[in-house]
């Protein structure tokens, strides 16, 4: 199956909630909730993107060719690449529902996997946006990272122990959903959570634990008081607040903020390897890629997801090859020109 195929049956399959636009912008889908845009004019989803595009790379062809090695570490294991799918849930609401929670983690986690990756998987008002994806989890072995809502405590111990029954790698906390206006209007009681709690939580675990939407140093700064395992720079896809800063715009003030104390992962309008170099030339570990794998999953299933991966790869190979970067440490702030 090749990547254009899949784009043509996703624009069938996904039609009329996601136009699968050459470019995913946020722009044709702007303010979109339910749906796939930013919350309110989607100025945070089309930011995003745009403050990538800006950034530009410096090529260099004049070293000793050692290959391009992309893989990297986390909760102890080895991939292929720095590039993990990020949770998405709601699929009957925000989509058309083509695939609902539990064949999109079918096609999701295997796919990832077959390409040398992993996904993260979602949750949401319902439990079984939580729960049916962890049958694909456990088909796994367990190498997906379930991410749970800013519950109450009571809630969030409950579901930590599903995801450890279905042998999951590690756990995440999406944080910034608790700006989600679709949860507000269902009801939940979804919350900020500071740092005394958030330590409590990630105590009751044995499991690396991420927390997404750190948009600021003093955040990220607190997220390592909290012992977590890593963070994931986010606005949520644009989703929770308007008029937010671009996630790849924070990484460097970020990452001089903590340092290595924490792993750092970056969401935010991702969509190619070129954008997966950008990321990790501001300081990011590795990156979450959203909205594209709902587009590879409905447009080819496992398979796609698998293409869709690995063209990702493949161009972050090129890029690096293009630029003098034979391993993933080599790719630092001096290799692009961007907005400070």
């Amino acid at each position: 199956m090749e990547y254009r195929e899949i784009l043509e049956n996703a624009r069938k399959t996904m039609a009329p909630n996601c136009r699968v636009c050459r470019e995913c912008n946020g722009i044709a889908c702007r303010g979109e909730i339910p749906g796939t845009g930013g919350k309110g004019t989607g100025s945070s989803f089309t930011h995003s993107y745009e403050y990538l595009a800006s950034i530009k790379i410096h090529m260099d062809l004049l070293y000793t060719d050692r290959g391009q090695d992309t893989s990297c570490s986390f909760f102890d294991k080895t991939f292929a690449g720095p590039v993990f799918a990020a949770p998405i849930s709601g699929l009957s609401n925000n989509y058309n529902g083509y695939l609902n929670e539990k064949t999109y983690a079918e096609a999701l986690v295997p796919g990832t996997i077959a390409a040398g990756c992993a996904a993260f998987t979602g949750d949401g008002a319902a439990d079984y946006y939580f729960t049916d994806p962890l049958t694909a989890v456990a088909a796994a072995g367990g190498a997906a990272v379930p991410t749970i809502k800013p519950w109450d405590r009571e809630k969030v111990l409950e579901k930590i122990h599903l995801a450890e029954q279905a042998g999951a790698m590690a756990l995440c906390m999406d944080i910034d959903s608790a700006g989600l206006p679709l949860l507000a209007a269902a009801g939940k009681p979804v919350c900020s959570k500071d740092v005394d709690e958030l330590k409590a939580i990630l105590a009751s675990t044995k499991l690396p634990f991420l927390l997404k939407g750190i948009m600021t140093p003093e955040g990220a700064r607190k997220a390592v008081e909290t012992g977590a395992y890593g963070i994931v720079v986010s606005n949520h896809g644009g989703r929770v607040l308007d008029h937010t800063p671009a996630p790849a715009g924070m990484l460097p003030a970020i990452r001089d903020a903590v340092g290595t104390r924490v792993k750092i992962l970056v969401d935010g309008a991702i969509r190619t390897g070129v954008d997966v170099f950008k990321a990790l030339a501001l300081g990011a570990d590795a990156v979450l890629i959203g909205r594209p794998y709902v587009v590879a999953a409905c447009g080819g299933g496992a398979e796609g997801v698998t293409v869709y991966t690995q063209k990702v790869l493949a161009e972050l190979r090129d890029v690096m090859k293009m630029t003098g970067c034979a391993t993933l440490s080599d790719i630092t702030r001096d290799k692009i020109t961007w907005n400070r």
